[in-house]
């Protein structure tokens, strides 16, 4: 499989590179091409030299520089549908914009924000999409950012690590690690691992142990770019993996139907929605419980849109156990890029009760977020 890295490192190329230094675009594209260009055509004038009419890369030869390029990479094929959506737009235009340099990519990506409008950058895109032929594919622009309880709709290659630490008097430290596999187009498996720390009360010894292992599998089932909406649905299976009479598991299995909304509000904004009702093997142990998660905020990028962003969001979810009082939290959180790919995420934040406070305490929470798809954890940071 190849690596999302590629997809950025040859967005838009403008002229014959000849040579193993960073090649500097024409002062202007822009007055040779008719004024009402089409992006096929600014892809052709701008692109193709590279990257071939067809968009699957020239020779070598033409090229005038070896590969694979420094980072270990060829040029990619968009027509590789893989490679072609996962990223959203803002990621093409930035590199395009300002070279392969501004994610940590090959300097042999120049940057064309002095040779071509932004209008054309994005038509040149927007053509270069069109090369992937799969409609099932969703566009990464609906890839919303992770919230620490609202599962996405969008299928993912990610692996995340979350850790929570109550702070009431029975202190306890939860950690989760998730891996989640895409499927194709549309499709994703996820395994959830807990990894639990607790102390029995104040001045008592901890016990650590693996909690109750999760198994799910989801299909998205409508993604719209235009409408700027994605929908998924599956289940998850719960099993009793983990250690009962140290509270770190159920000592029952659980059945789990679940659905996902994602919505893309105005240019940077984001709503979520997961909802699911889990069903336990052993009703003398556990009740059935629904719940509803919800995740709303909003996405800010440094350095003019290019840079580090930043996304402020707060999450408000309810559970709702048979026959016992619903619990409500607030969840405020800030997610983080941290690589120039930003394909490593972190996020910080609180999760408060707001009902049932004396029995529920605050909880820290943080996760770190690491989309394997796109590189190794120590690809793309400088």
């Amino acid at each position: 499989m190849c690596v999302t890295a590629l997809l950025f490192v040859v967005t838009v190329s403008a002229v014959s590179l000849r040579a193993q230094d960073a090649v500097t675009p024409p002062t202007s594209l822009t007055n040779a091409l008719p004024a009402n260009a089409t992006g096929e055509q600014v892809f052709g004038a701008a692109c193709a030299t590279c990257h071939a009419p067809d968009g699957k890369g020239s020779p070598q030869a033409q090229l005038g520089f070896p590969q694979p390029l420094p980072d270990g990479h060829d040029l990619p094929d968009f027509t590789d549908c893989p490679t072609n959506t996962v990223e959203p737009l803002g990621d093409w235009m930035a590199v395009a914009t300002r070279g392969g340099r501004i994610r940590g990519l090959d300097r042999h990506m120049p940057a064309f924000g002095d040779a071509l409008s932004q209008d054309q950058i994005e038509s040149a895109i927007r053509h270069l999409w069109s090369f992937c032929s799969d409609t099932a594919w969703p566009r990464g622009d609906l890839n919303l950012p992770r919230a620490f309880f609202t599962e996405k709709a969008f299928p993912e290659n990610e692996t995340v690590l979350t850790t929570g630490i109550s702070t009431s008097e029975e202190k306890a430290i939860t950690n989760e690690l998730v891996y989640e596999h895409r499927i194709g187009a549309r499709g994703q498996y996820e395994v959830m691992v807990p990894l639990g720390f607790q102390q029995g009360g104040p001045g008592t010894g901890w016990t650590r142990g693996i909690g109750d292992v999760e198994v799910a599998l989801r299909r998205t089932f409508y993604a719209s770019l235009e409408r700027g909406s994605i929908f998924a649905a599956g289940a998850a299976v719960t099993l009793p993996t983990g250690k009962e009479a140290q509270g770190l598991g159920n000592g029952f299995t659980i059945y789990e139907p679940f659905a996902m909304w994602g919505q893309i509000l105005g240019r940077n904004g984001f709503l979520q929605l997961h909802a699911g009702y889990e069903v336990p093997s052993d009703h003398a142990k556990g009740q059935n419980e629904g719940f509803l998660r919800s995740a709303m905020g909003y996405t800010i990028a440094q350095d003019h849109g290019v840079g580090r962003t930043w996304s402020p969001m707060g999450e408000l979810i309810v559970a709702k156990p048979k026959g016992a009082q619903a619990e409500w939290d607030v969840v405020p959180q800030m997610q983080v890029s941290l690589s120039k790919l930003q394909h490593i995420l972190l996020s910080v934040g609180v999760r408060v009760p707001l009902n049932e406070r004396s029995e529920r305490k605050p909880q820290l929470m943080t996760y770190f977020l690491w989309d394997w798809f796109d590189g190794s954890l120590f690809q793309f940071w400088k």
